[in-house]
């Protein structure tokens, strides 16, 4: 059994809360169990600056559900934000866990015709239903370059309200949109979606400039859509982002350093993401893909796979 208590993060917390005022803690930090940080060239993050206005990470608890072992992607639930869903890395089962915001084990829901090839993020927002809210797990992984296509899959959200169970189901309703890039094939592990308008959005992974692609709703679910490119980022290793319910936020992660930006106007997100960020507080996991805004913006979430054996935390990062 995992035990939350005996996790060295704890002591770092502790210590770390007690020196906020001083420093950003986690910048030169090895993380939980001594473990070394898997290698990340993003050398951009000593030249941005700092945002304060975020209290450094606390972990919540340790992830209860043996089965996720590599969470790749995570986003808060609209129908309870008390809830937290998560997707395994490549090679998994179709299907998606559901977690409460200390670790807790709320069950899964597998998808009905649908393939983990290499499930890196997950988004959560509108979709062709009005009052209705869509995952959106995103198929779009591809280490070696070997895949032309790639796939978003659209599931309604289930009804999670009631917690007074362990839920067991299946997905049965799966919308399958298939994209491509428009300039090669790319390795892509972060998805989200801009609530104000439902276009998608998507950061390449291993280029020393990480494109931005944007696909413009509606999307088809009978072709295969080509996204559109934004622009680059001077980022590489990117590995998870989200918008803020508002859309008026966003996050974007690397295994070193978390980015953020918010709009001061009326631009669109892909305007956005191609200006200045600032950074923010974060806690180097021992492989750290995951990340999501809580529900009401009052912080984030981060989680991480469990390389070596090493048992996950969700980490709670407040605003203050």
């Amino acid at each position: 059994m995992k035990s939350f208590y005996n996790n060295k993060t704890v002591i770092w917390a502790i210590a770390c809360a007690s020196i906020i005022g001083f420093q950003f803690c986690g910048e030169n930090e090895s993380p939980a169990n001594d473990q070394p940080v898997v290698p990340d060239s993003d050398s951009t993050a000593t030249l941005i600056k700092r945002d304060t206005s975020f209290l450094p990470g606390i972990p919540q608890g340790l992830v209860v559900n043996e089965a996720l072992q590599e969470a790749s992607g995570i986003a808060v639930s609209r129908s309870n934000p008390q809830l937290i869903w998560a997707h395994n890395d490549s090679g998994d089962l179709p299907r998606i866990f559901l977690l409460g915001s200390g670790g807790d084990d709320f069950g899964e829901f597998r998808l009905v015709n649908a393939k983990n090839r290499d499930w890196e993020d997950i988004a959560i927002g509108p979709g062709p239903e009005e009052g209705k809210n869509y995952l959106y797990i995103g198929d779009i992984g591809d280490n070696i370059s070997q895949y032309e296509e790639k796939i978003i899959y659209r599931v309604e959200e289930p009804d999670v309200s009631s917690t007074d169970k362990k839920f067991d189901g299946e997905i049965k309703s799966v919308e399958a949109i298939k994209l491509k890039f428009p300039d090669g094939i790319r390795d892509a592990e972060t998805l989200m979606i801009d609530p104000a308008n439902k276009d998608l959005y998507i950061i390449s992974k291993r280029e020393s400039k990480v494109g931005v692609y944007r696909l413009k709703y509606p999307y088809a679910t009978d072709l295969v859509n080509v996204l559109e490119k934004v622009g680059e980022m001077a980022l590489t290793g990117v590995v998870g982002g989200d918008i803020s319910s508002d859309g008026n936020e966003v996050l974007i992660k690397t295994y070193q350093t978390i980015y953020y930006w918010k709009k001061t106007g009326d631009e669109d997100i892909g305007t956005l993401l191609l200006s200045q960020p600032v950074s923010l507080p974060y806690f180097r996991e021992p492989q750290g893909e995951a990340i999501a805004w809580k529900l009401d913006g009052s912080g984030y979430y981060t989680l991480s796979e469990e390389p070596r054996g090493i048992d996950a935390s969700i980490y709670y990062y407040m605003r203050l």
